[in-house]
């Protein structure tokens, strides 16, 4: 791995106290996942918001699959933050 993938690991475990294995783990499991998918992208919204210890409200959940489902992802991350924040 080279430092600035070190460094992009570390700042996610200290932020949501989330190892790198389980990043790699959930990365894997996805790799060929159908994002169009609602049952998939639901399971895997719910997997990540209890990974992170990070309760989702069902109206964010269903806002967040909607989004992935129909292809209407931020693709810059203030915005994506913002998204999850609300």
């Amino acid at each position: 791995m080279s430092n600035s993938q070190d460094n992009i690991f570390d700042q996610v475990q200290q932020n949501s106290d989330i190892s790198p294995n389980e990043i790699y783990k959930v990365a894997n499991s996805v790799k060929n996942a159908d994002f169009s998918d609602e049952k998939t992208v639901r399971s895997l919204v719910q997997r990540l918001s209890k990974l992170a210890n990070k309760p989702i409200p069902k109206a964010k959940e269903d806002k967040i699959v909607e989004s992935i489902t129909k292809n209407n992802m931020p693709v810059d991350i203030q915005t994506l933050n913002k998204m999850f924040k609300k």
